[in-house]
């Protein structure tokens, strides 16, 4: 838990069904002890679609986080490098985002989004980043709400800022790789690309610089972690991604993707899994493929 974590009577990390969301949202008697729920839908090609969603229906008390806005930072780095298309905001300046929306220490967040929980998985993975470890993905998604009936509102809450000696980073449970760390590394990690395969393969490429993929990275589509929108189990993802990693142990694996958003969908589904200990390639190719000097790779 983050440094100070209150005493919270739940804790869900990694996913939450429907039916446990709704009997904690029940389960709680006041604003301050309910769950930070944040909704996260997101549309790569049209990237106000989130916003308009959440206007016209979100879970009762949800607050919207942005993509490029809120769960990104400066795509330069100080001396004008490129950082890749949805690089990482600073950590201190993610807490202050989550205090503006009423974060405390040990408070309970859930994410969602309408995205196969793409969107959602990078909030679990910022929030683990920050120590923070109550924090899980609403499987399933909006979609899952709608279906088992959960009750949709336009409200949109009045967040109470919580105090900025309350919520503060701790030590990060989970950690970014950078492009230099990783190009040392390469070869010696196994290195996951959670992009489509043709993207991989470099048959097409809609988003960056160049088509084809890091030399020496192995395909897994973050799509083939569900079914029917819902995560696979534990066991099933297990022996999935044992094919994958060989005698690699788990922490000797890093996960990246076109900018860092899908990737954390693969962690989360080896978390959920028990394999713990991978890290992310926060950059991932879009940031990879913009420096001519780093290695490509395409089929």
């Amino acid at each position: 838990m983050n440094g100070n974590a209150s005493a919270h009577a739940a804790r869900h990390d990694g996913l939450i069904s429907v039916a446990a969301l709704q009997a904690l949202m029940a389960s709680t008697a006041d604003a301050a002890s309910a769950p930070l729920i944040v909704d996260v839908r997101f549309d790569l090609a049209d990237t106000g679609a989130g916003e308009r969603a959440y206007a016209a229906g979100h879970l009762p008390g949800a607050r919207y986080l942005h993509l490029d806005h809120d769960l990104s930072g400066a795509k330069q780095d100080a001396f004008g490098a490129f950082r890749g298309r949805h690089p990482l905001p600073e950590r201190e300046a993610f807490a202050a985002r989550l205090r503006a929306l009423g974060m405390t220490p040990g408070r309970q967040v859930v994410a969602y989004d309408a995205a196969d929980g793409m969107y959602g998985a990078r909030v679990w993975w910022m929030l683990r980043w920050l120590g923070h470890d109550a924090v899980a993905v609403l499987d399933g998604g909006f979609a899952a709400w709608q279906q088992a009936g959960g009750a949709v509102s336009t409200a949109i809450p009045t967040a109470t800022a919580a105090p900025e000696a309350g919520f503060q980073p701790a030590a990060p449970l989970e950690e970014p790789l950078s492009a230099p760390d990783l190009l040392a590394r390469l070869g010696r990690v196994r290195l996951i690309d959670a992009r489509a395969g043709e993207r991989f393969r470099g048959e097409v490429e809609p988003l960056d610089t160049q088509a084809g993929h890091i030399p020496g990275a192995t395909h897994r589509f973050f799509k083939d972690n569900l079914t029917d929108g819902r995560f696979k189990s534990p066991a099933a993802l297990r022996e999935e991604f044992a094919l994958i990693l060989g005698a690699q142990p788990p922490g000797e694996t890093v996960h990246q993707c076109g900018s860092g958003v899908t990737a954390c969908h693969n962690l989360l589904a080896m978390h959920h899994a028990g394999l713990t200990g991978s890290r992310l390639y926060a950059g991932s190719w879009s940031e990879w493929s913009a420096n001519p000097r780093n290695p490509l790779a395409k089929g």
